[in-house]
């Protein structure tokens, strides 16, 4: 049986490769800036190159580096212009694709799940799986109803390599931020680190998507698979067909861009409201256009369990902050844990930091761009003179969802997609509707 631990020395030797290569790389440019060729043309050279090796390693270990990759392949539409192009499909290609486990090691995981008969569950299971992940794979089979179903099988050892892969990456994190300059990739990876247990454990990956398929029944505009078996190391779930998210952003048409982006938003928005959950893994290899017209979601394996909803606070918040009320905001943020009480920065400083990034919420409408991201992206990312990014914390209890509400923001540039984003806030975040914000014209 293939057991990713076994070779955890080929998979550490592969991730030290990585800052090796860089150097390598550096160095062979210097001879060519030596040799006659431009700053820029070497720069280029380089950074396409860094580009090709990290992504070929995280695609081939799956893993922790997969998720990385996957992670980070959000925040493509961020990336500054010079660099966006030789990093696009390497990013974008981590959002679908991963190595296959051989049928031997699929047929094991199976029969020490499902049973020694698991076979008679089934009226056909392939081989090939149809999806590959960052700790499983998708086999496409008729369930013996007839139905035909999703069969995720999960890579044996996939704590184990989990766990081995963050710690290498923790290490060479420093290299990784070439991926996206200013973006902080340690905390990443001690929230990604810290959704293993649950990520593994497809039991409760069957437990959250059952919540969430009883939540949307029937909904016109989101479909959620009906799981059919699940059990710490394989799920059964209807098989839904319809065309990739990563599909439409790469030649989607104006309609399909802005539909896809309004479900997508209303799906991530209301899922505390309704079912006490918040997806918390919203990169598009995730979701599917139906030929119906709804949003299908497909993975569930992480989530952030909020019985109650979202805080009152987060929709109130962003609410006051758009009517300029900068007292009132810096009171909230003190109570909810973001600042602490004896900060003495100036209010009116935390609203021109923070507000910029709530701007979808102000009109009707917004139009999300690549343009907009790389400008946040390079807002947010210089030095601060009046100290308002040193004096802001993140509770604990807002981890995921601002986590959740960036990558979604990224995806959603990626679209290019024009979304109400204030009216899907006013009908699904509690506190959001407290008063008119004030629109720009």
């Amino acid at each position: 049986m293939t057991d990713l631990p076994r070779r955890a020395f080929t998979r550490t030797a592969r991730l030290a490769s990585l800052p090796l290569g860089y150097a390598g790389r550096t160095t062979i440019g210097l001879g060519r800036r030596i040799g006659g060729r431009s700053a820029d043309e070497v720069s280029e050279d380089v950074h396409r190159r860094t580009a090709e090796h990290v992504f070929e390693v995280l695609g081939d270990l799956k893993g922790g580096a997969m998720k990385l990759g996957q992670a980070l392949s959000i925040f493509e539409a961020a990336l500054p212009d010079e660099l966006a192009e030789p990093y696009r499909a390497t990013l974008t290609r981590l959002q679908e694709a991963a190595p296959a486990m051989p049928p031997d090691t699929v047929q094991e995981v199976l029969r020490d799940s499902l049973g020694p008969d698991w076979r008679r569950l089934f009226r056909f299971f392939p081989d090939e799986p149809a999806a590959a992940a960052s700790i499983g794979q998708v086999h496409r089979a008729v369930w013996h109803d007839g139905r035909e179903v999703a069969v995720k099988v999960q890579y044996p050892g996939a704590h184990r390599a989990l766990l081995s892969d963050f710690h290498q990456l923790a290490r060479i994190s420093r290299m990784l931020t070439l991926i996206m300059p200013g973006l902080e990739v340690r905390p990443l990876l001690a929230e990604l680190k810290d959704r293993i247990v649950e990520e593994v454990d497809y039991g409760l990956e069957a437990d959250a998507q059952t919540g969430f398929a009883d939540a949307y029944a029937g909904d016109p505009d989101i479909a959620v698979p009906e799981v059919l078996a699940g059990c710490d190391r394989v799920l059964v779930t209807e098989w839904l067909t319809g065309r990739p998210l990563s599909a439409v952003i790469a030649d989607g048409d104006r309609r399909e861009r802005d539909h896809a982006g309004l479900l997508y938003t209303r799906f991530l928005f209301s899922g505390p409201e309704r079912a006490g959950l918040l997806h918390a893994d919203p990169h598009p290899g995730n979701f599917r256009l139906l030929p119906d017209g709804r949003l299908a979601v497909l993975d569930f394996g992480a989530v952030n369990r909020l019985p109650d909803g979202l805080p009152p606070a987060f929709g109130r918040l962003v609410s006051i902050g758009l009517r300029g009320d900068a007292a009132t905001v810096v009171r909230g943020l003190v109570d909810e844990g973001f600042l602490s009480a004896d900060s003495r920065v100036e209010p009116e400083a935390v609203l021109e930091f923070l507000m910029p990034s709530a701007e979808p919420a102000r009109n009707e409408r917004f139009a999300f761009s690549r343009d907009w991201l790389r400008s946040e992206a390079r807002r947010l990312t210089r030095r601060q003179p009046d100290s308002v990014l040193r004096e802001l914390n993140l509770p604990p209890s807002y981890l995921l969802i601002h986590r959740v509400v960036m990558a979604a923001t990224g995806v959603l540039c990626q679209l290019e997609a024009e979304v109400p984003v204030r009216a899907e806030l006013e009908r699904w975040v509690p506190g959001f509707r407290e008063g008119p914000v004030v629109e720009r014209p």
